[in-house]
């Protein structure tokens, strides 16, 4: 038996519906692709209701402005148990595929995005003053004594 719990979520339309978009619940992430083809898993219809398994990873495209000239945007969201969808990352333009391949790979894996990540063991390797530069430039500030 399958312990899937299914939630109802409004998944968005981004861009206009005259363009190309689509929304897609991914499974999977081929590393070795740039591309959309990235993105592996079941299509569903956006800008309405769908039904979508409870903590899945949700890719939404959209195109708006000419044909000739469109502009791009995908988003990622999480679908929350409660039927509500969180934005996880989103790009914008014709790099959006290999922008957000890995922030998707790491929702996937369940893994947290690097500022998030314990302390491990690599750490280290680095410097004291190194790791002091590193806080610094994430806006903390350190009180560092070499001697």
């Amino acid at each position: 038996m399958d312990d899937v719990v299914l939630v109802a979520v409004e998944v968005p339309l981004i861009g206009d519906e005259r363009h190309k978009n689509w929304a897609k619940v991914v499974t999977n992430v081929d590393g070795s692709r740039r591309s959309g083809w990235a993105f592996e898993g079941d299509f569903v219809a956006t800008g309405g209701v769908q039904d979508v398994p409870a903590g899945s990873v949700l890719l939404v495209y959209g195109e708006r402005g000419s044909r000739a000239n469109p502009q791009i945007e995908a988003r990622v969201y999480r679908a929350n148990s409660d039927g509500t969808l969180t934005l996880e990352a989103g790009a914008k333009g014709r790099a959006w595929a290999r922008t957000l391949r890995d922030p998707v790979s790491r929702l996937i894996e369940g893994a947290p995005p690097p500022e998030e990540r314990p302390w491990s063991i690599e750490l280290a390797g680095f410097s004291e003053a190194a790791l002091v530069d590193e806080l610094e430039r994430r806006g903390r500030r350190v009180r560092f004594d070499p001697s």
